[in-house]
């Protein structure tokens, strides 16, 4: 703990959304930052989905973290993974170095897929939410096709049937993103290859897509996506998945090489070791302020912490990266008014609208105090937002042009098999 001789010391776990937040929030104050995270990059999960359908290049998505606080003294960064937390002695425990001792730790650690039990999804399931996550895919669904190149067979036997599990953004935009990749490029890439015997079928509990929206969106996104050719199964549940098939519940067994989870997300496992009160989807509870019960100098934020009164109707904020961003300028904040003998804040989440793009001018987007926007409209607005939010000016004149290329020729540039997951084909 602080002695009163040295500067409040500040651990930040992750640097997502939330994570950045904080540190924006601390940048140059009379505090010293240390931000742990596994990767040495931030992701922006948004456009996950686009590097994934070979729409953009890993790096288009990813920034340095050091690049990102370098002009900020006070911010260290640190390349590990958290094991856990000595309460006793105040440290955080990185996986094969020091301890950092803290005397506020902020826990901004996100989520992972959660796979509801369901069996044979960890095993053979694709998730979309890191960038390891996105090249694994966009190497299966090129690899996918070119075995299938040498050996026709394998189309009936499900090689070219990709199931997106999930009709939430992630699953409506990863349908959408390859319909379009199909139809669109790799049919003219494979010229002995009967593409168009590939489909997307995209599978969802509820009866409608994009459930939180309203229904002019949903009715759009799936109108949308079945213009485009994908086959959209509502009110249909995955009992089991196999290497090649789906099984759904009656019975069905869907042949299908790919399964793209994108059905839901739970708390990472961090929350699991810490000792302390877990809600829904095992995120940590917390206090109006965002600091977790009995346990002094801890906050937590973004995927990974239940904020329940947090919105209106007394519920907690959306799993959203304007939310963990709201979240974490708070505690930022929050932790300056205490090291200043002042009393915290509570978090109240601003809704400030959500967006989905389904493809080529085509998305939806509810705006607070705005008409829905449906079409190319929306899909303009994605595009602005997306820009907008990226870090880095080379990510967003990379991103611009890649749009662009894509938009004027049809062209998608990545199509490459390399890293996570690139093997040679095989049946």
């Amino acid at each position: 703990m602080q002695d009163g001789s040295q500067r409040p010391k500040v651990v930040v776990v992750g640097a997502g959304f939330g994570g950045l937040s904080v540190l924006r929030g601390l940048a140059d104050q009379p505090v010293d930052v240390t931000v742990v995270d596994r990767n040495n990059f931030h992701t922006f999960l948004p456009l996950l989905y686009q590097v994934a359908t070979s729409g953009l290049n890993a790096a288009d998505v990813a920034h340095p973290i050091r690049a990102i606080v370098q002009r900020h003294r006070n911010i260290d960064v640190r390349h590990g993974t958290v094991e856990g937390v000595d309460w006793d002695r105040h440290e955080v425990q990185v996986a094969g170095q020091a301890p950092l001792p803290f005397d506020h730790l902020v826990l901004a650690a996100g989520s992972t897929a959660n796979d509801f039990g369901i069996p044979g999804v960890a095993e053979h399931g694709y998730p979309l939410y890191t960038l390891d996550d996105a090249a694994r895919l966009r190497n299966r669904v090129l690899e996918r096709f070119e075995a299938a190149a040498l050996d026709q067979s394998l189309i009936d036997d499900g090689a070219l049937t990709f199931a997106i599990v999930g009709g939430g953004p992630t699953g409506v935009e990863t349908a959408g993103a390859l319909a379009e990749l199909f139809d669109k490029v790799l049919r003219d890439d494979f010229h002995t290859l009967p593409v168009q015997r590939a489909r997307v079928v995209l599978i969802e509990m509820a009866d409608s897509l994009l459930t939180p929206f309203g229904t002019r969106s949903r009715d759009h996104a799936i109108d949308a996506l079945r213009r485009r050719g994908v086959e959209v199964r509502l009110s249909t549940r995955v009992s089991s998945v196999g290497v090649d098939h789906v099984v759904l519940d009656g019975g069905e067994r869907l042949p299908a090489h790919t399964l793209v989870w994108a059905a839901g997300v739970q708390a990472n496992p961090l929350a699991r070791v810490l000792g302390v009160a877990q809600g829904p989807g095992g995120r940590i509870v917390v206090d109006r302020d965002l600091s977790v019960p009995d346990r002094p100098g801890l906050w937590a934020i973004g995927d990974l912490a239940h904020t329940p009164g947090a919105v209106e109707d007394g519920g907690a904020a959306p799993q959203l990266a304007p939310a963990a961003m709201q979240a974490g300028e708070l505690v930022a904040a929050n932790v300056l008014r205490m090291v200043a003998g002042e009393p915290t804040q509570p978090f109240r989440y601003r809704d400030k609208g959500t967006m989905a793009t389904i493809g080529r001018r085509s998305a939806v987007a509810e705006i607070p105090g705005v008409p829905i926007l449906v079409g190319s409209i929306a899909w303009a607005a994605w595009l602005v937002l997306h820009l907008v939010m990226l870090i880095g000016f080379r990510n967003r004149l990379s991103v611009l042009v890649n749009w662009a290329w894509n938009y004027l020729t049809w062209d998608r540039g990545p199509r490459l098999i390399f890293g996570p997951g690139a093997d040679p084909p095989h049946h």
